[in-house]
């Protein structure tokens, strides 16, 4: 019988190459296709605008090429190279268990953090800057990340610290300890997410334009969305991405455009991808996937409770020293090389759902809105239209742009069902 340590070893040559064979793909697709947009775009897409989207496209995957190399070789570095063991020892000085368990977990936080943050400097500053993206000082990006972390220590230091408790003395039913602590605590950061969380980062306003919140309140009357209000976010502080959402829970819930999609978009397409995100509400998409994060992460603390126990584990990841805090390190690490595998599911199950909120926002508004409205924000946003087929199946969790434009202009402008053949 195969050892752990042969097992992770197959399990992370499967993902990692996988991963690479299809970055590659990408990026020889998108080159093969980068000077004719597809018949469906020839006279939406310039040919100029495409080959700036391919051009976007293979600049981030060349970032992705090496952003791989350094998860990859960080991984085995801290398994199977001894880093975690290495923390651990350098933490024995503190007396408490469960101090010394937290301060391993941040420690590696921390140094995932510092590994990444050159690549994410590179991103921001020199693949978003070159194509006109970047609207962010480098003060500007570094006050973010030390707000985050900090957000991150506030919110999650004392879970951590709850989590790590529960799993030292609530014996054998601890994992389901954890996880009622764990889905309440998301619930939780839902719900107050966009009054206090979110204007940590961003300021909303408002809506001021009175004919356009005029249109959306019937929009809204239409749809039977009750929410707290429509706001305007100051996106354009760091990006000129545009984007639209509705976040909160219950009464809290709240409508957010982007301050770069209103100034992208007329009244017509603005109502008609709001109509969009209305049909995420009205199929209950958002509950599905809670629902579905929940019930996976209950699987998830079930085998991570047979494995806490197992030498095998750590022996086969390189460490000696086992406690709750490396059982938890250990299996967030080494969980998404053995999950990849799975995650052409995942992206099936969500591009179902965003063709389910186009047919829903193609029976509140025209179509052709919606299909406009998406036609500006792939152009501006430079997003490919030519993907790789089997790249798209592994990590896009919205239709290609071709089916989705496609699959809109085939309802039918009366009934605003799908036409039979």
């Amino acid at each position: 019988m195969p050892s752990f340590q042969s097992i992770f070893l197959a399990a992370f040559i499967l993902a990692f190459g996988l991963r690479l064979w299809l970055l590659l793909r990408q990026m020889r697709h998108v080159w093969l296709h980068r000077d004719q947009p597809p018949t469906a775009f020839a006279d939406r897409i310039g040919v100029d605008e495409h080959r700036r989207a391919a051009d976007y496209t293979l600049a981030k995957a060349r970032v992705g090429l090496i952003g791989l190399a350094v998860e990859g070789g960080l991984l085995l570095a801290l398994t199977l190279g001894g880093g975690l063991q290495w923390l651990h020892d350098h933490l024995a000085w503190i007396d408490s268990p469960l101090l010394a368990g937290a301060g391993l977990l941040v420690a590696l936080a921390l140094v995932s953090g510092a590994v990444e943050l050159p690549l994410d400097l590179w991103r921001q500053f020199r693949v978003e800057s070159r194509f006109g993206f970047n609207r962010q000082s480098l003060a500007g990006f570094l006050g973010d990340v030390v707000r985050q972390a900090l957000l991150a220590l506030a919110l999650g230091g004392p879970l951590l610290l709850l989590v790590l408790w529960l799993m030292g003395i609530m014996g054998s039913t601890w994992w389901l300890w954890v996880w009622g602590v764990w889905t309440a605590f998301n619930l939780l950061v839902l719900a107050v997410y966009p009054t206090v969380i979110a204007p940590l980062f961003n300021k909303f306003t408002p809506l001021a334009d009175e004919s356009l919140k005029e249109r959306i309140e019937k929009l809204l009357a239409r749809a039977g969305f009750k929410s707290s209000g429509v706001f305007v976010m100051d996106g354009s502080r760091r990006s000129s991405h545009g984007n639209a959402y509705f976040t909160g829970l219950g009464d809290n819930k709240r409508i957010v455009f982007y301050d770069t999609l209103l100034s992208q978009l007329g009244p017509e397409q603005i109502e008609a991808v709001l109509a969009h995100e209305l049909g995420h509400f009205r199929h209950r998409h958002i509950v599905k996937r809670i629902a579905l994060m929940f019930a996976f992460s209950l699987g998830l603390l079930a085998v991570l409770a047979i494995l806490k126990d197992a030498d095998w584990f750590y022996a086969g990841l390189g460490v000696a020293s086992q406690s709750d805090a490396m059982a938890l390190a250990l299996f967030f690490l080494v969980l998404p090389v053995f999950l990849f595998p799975l995650s052409p599911l995942m992206s099936l199950y969500s591009r179902k759902h965003e063709f389910e909120a186009d047919a829903y926002a193609a029976e509140l508004t025209q179509p052709a809105h919606l299909v406009a409205a998406l036609v500006r924000l792939y152009r501006d946003n430079a997003s490919t239209l030519t993907p790789d087929p089997l790249y798209s199946l592994f990590h896009d969790s919205h239709p290609k742009a071709v089916e989705r434009i496609e699959k809109l202009m085939s309802y039918d402008h009366i009934g605003m069902q799908p036409q039979r053949a």
